[in-house]
């Protein structure tokens, strides 16, 4: 006979199979889409001139930046109504339905205008910006599911994407008709497709036309709130990805093609800890709500020992690639030591993201957002600044360490302020 397990041993060991498969099922969405994307840019960098590769690298900054906007302007919001019912709730919800529908367009229109000043082409730059407008309207969704605790639509809409974007471009490849244009049409059908898993009344609710003057009741919410979490995600957008937008539109996008193969293997991590608070904040919230401060922190604990996971496993698959099976990223024309110094370089920028995660998520659902836009100041002003220097002094690969210094920046100020907090509450 087996000697049985202590009682303690056997809660922990069920806690720690309910936190798997807590964030299993959080993750296997994001992770389908970032494999999606992977997989798509391996395809492009091995098929398309470098020009298209950079332009479509491209794409994968500007629309992730127009979701984390989206977040902030209306993500942050919706906690507020978390578990509320009452009248008030139903118009801050109708309000966030009307600010999201234009802020789509807006999405759209600026994601045309940067793929076209970027050489995409007039229809290819269109294309993309009804992808842009899409996911936008897509991430809004999502994180609309999570908040009324549905969370498998979320996953499944995730998924669906993923499947039909494969699919797309597996066609494409097989009948040798391959392009960013063509690329376009199936990234637009896409996200499309995408939200069909959110079902029909959900989609119908979202395009209802709203009662009149139902923006005037979001005027509060952008005083009190909004306006220093958009801040804070603009601020962020800085510190991450300042030699994205400096690197392109200084040296084109065939310079920044080089930085994008180095970055490529950080990438499903990074979509993957921008999805992951989507599920934790209404968790912590609810926490929060209840009075259950040690509810909220231990919620922050399970979260980083999650991001922890994924990102020793996404360093891990990276050096197999880059040891073993370089080919697979490292492009004929292509310096492969340049690749694997980026790649390392953004292992480390990965690593301060990872870190300061959990308590990035718990500071928003305590509805810390003027401060975590201060901190966010500090981190944006040192990557940009020095990007621009290093770009300018010695070059594209070398930038990325004004990135790294702007993340290492804004990780201690979201620390420090997650200490303050802990100290003022208990």
């Amino acid at each position: 006979m087996g000697t049985a397990l202590p009682t303690s041993a056997v809660l922990e060991r069920s806690r720690l199979v309910r936190l798997a498969g807590r964030y299993s099922l959080t993750a296997v969405g994001p992770i389908a889409v970032s494999g999606a994307h992977f997989a798509a840019s391996l395809i492009f960098l091995h098929k398309l001139p470098p020009a298209q590769f950079g332009l479509f690298s491209f794409l994968l900054v500007v629309v992730p930046f127009a979701l984390s906007i989206s977040s902030g302007l209306l993500g942050a919001p919706l906690l507020s109504a978390v578990g509320r019912t009452d009248a008030m709730a139903g118009a801050k919800r109708a309000a966030f339905r009307e600010v999201n529908r234009l802020y789509c367009v807006f999405a759209g229109l600026a994601t045309a205008a940067l793929m076209y000043f970027s050489q995409a082409g007039v229809t290819c730059a269109l294309l993309l910006g009804g992808y842009g407008a899409a996911m936008t309207f897509r991430w809004f969704s999502r994180y609309s599911a999570y908040n009324s605790d549905h969370p498998m639509r979320a996953a499944a809409s995730d998924l669906v994407y993923s499947a039909v974007l494969m699919t797309g471009l597996f066609v494409l490849v097989l009948g040798g008709h391959l392009s960013l244009r063509r690329t376009s049409d199936v990234l637009l059908a896409s996200a499309l497709l995408g939200l069909l898993p959110f079902g029909w009344e959900f989609l119908k609710a979202e395009l209802r036309r709203p009662p009149a003057g139902v923006l005037s009741v979001y005027g509060p919410i952008w005083r009190d709130m909004t306006r220093w979490s958009l801040l804070g995600v603009v601020l962020s957008e800085m510190t991450a990805n300042a030699h994205a937008y400096l690197v392109t539109f200084i040296s084109g996008t065939h310079v920044f093609a080089v930085l994008a193969v180095g970055s490529l293997m950080m990438r499903p991590l990074s979509l993957v800890l921008s999805a992951l608070p989507d599920r934790e904040r209404p968790a912590i919230v609810h926490c929060l709500v209840k009075g259950d401060t040690k509810g909220a922190l231990r919620i922050m604990v399970e979260f980083r020992a999650a991001a922890a996971a994924m990102w020793i496993g996404t360093v891990a698959l990276s050096a197999v690639i880059l040891f073993w099976f370089p080919k697979l990223i490292i492009k004929e024309g292509f310096d492969p030591h340049a690749v694997v110094m980026v790649t390392a370089i953004w292992t480390l920028i990965v690593a301060a993201r990872a870190v300061r995660a959990p308590e990035n998520a718990f500071l928003i659902a305590a509805g810390e957002f003027h401060p975590l836009a201060r901190a966010g100041l500090t981190g944006s002003v040192v990557s940009l600044v020095g990007t621009l220097v290093l770009l300018l002094a010695v070059g594209p690969i070398e930038s990325l360490f004004g990135i790294l210094a702007g993340e290492v920046a804004m990780t201690f100020r979201v620390l420090a302020l997650m200490r303050q907090w802990r100290r003022a509450h208990g």
